[in-house]
């Protein structure tokens, strides 16, 4: 009950002394009845209870699963009480990148990326740091409403670049990757798929070249072929 009671605490605006983030309470980021749920579900009061940024670690590495709410109750998933755990610890930028880049747990490395979304204020700093994961295409459980689905590390950092709501979650508004390199603000991106696409547009040239011989050669034998049957039928008018 201390733990609930500091959480209720720590969303009370006139009691709040905290880290700001984006001008405000962290743990404003999620909406009032996530938060709620949240608060008084099982997972946050027995798994969450003290937690701090190294031992958060423990119980990120456990996660098998993500998601926002689920069921008819809407219940927060543990992956989403993580992250909300975050919200209120703010850790350290060096901290968040360790989760991100530890190869071996993709769910850490998401739970990470999540907050990246919601917590880094800068848009070029996101992009800069969320988008070498893309190349990460291991698969994740993603836990649903209604049940279970399938996707993919990639495809939830894709997501969270560029949709305005994941996992129960309204994102903070994001620029255009576009509008930030017109504003100099971020560099162009380099696929990684770049150097296939490349090979793939020497071949298209390549096989444009054959064509256009072919159709050279082509070219005189259908008008001789016209010829012909000109005179054929001068011949046979004649």
């Amino acid at each position: 009950m201390a733990h609930h009671a500091d959480a209720k605490r720590a969303l009370d605006e006139r009691g709040y002394k905290g880290q700001l983030v984006r001008g405000d309470n962290p743990l404003k980021l999620f909406e009032k009845p996530v938060r709620d749920r949240i608060v008084d579900s099982y997972y946050w009061k027995e798994q969450c209870f003290g937690l701090n940024a190294a031992t958060l670690l423990d119980r990120a590495t456990e996660l098998s699963f993500v998601g926002g709410t689920y069921g008819v109750a809407q219940r927060p998933t543990p992956f989403l009480c993580l992250a909300f755990k975050l919200l209120q610890i703010v850790p350290d930028k060096e901290i968040i990148l360790f989760y991100l880049e530890q190869e071996e747990y993709k769910y850490l490395r998401v739970l990470a990326a999540f907050y990246i979304r919601l917590a880094w204020e800068k848009d070029e700093e996101v992009y800069a740091t969320l988008e070498p994961y893309l190349t990460d295409s291991r698969k994740l459980k993603r836990r649903t409403r209604e049940g279970w689905a399938l996707t993919y590390v990639d495809d939830f950092i894709d997501d969270l670049l560029l949709k305005s709501r994941v996992c129960a979650t309204t994102l903070p508004k994001i620029n255009p990757r576009l509008f930030l390199e017109d504003e100099d603000r971020l560099e162009p991106r380099i696929s990684a798929l770049g150097g296939e696409l490349e090979e793939l547009d020497g071949e298209d040239e390549e096989e444009d070249e054959s064509n256009g011989e072919v159709e050279e050669v082509n070219g005189p034998v259908n008008g001789r072929e016209h010829e012909a049957d000109g005179s054929d039928e001068e011949m046979v008018g004649g």
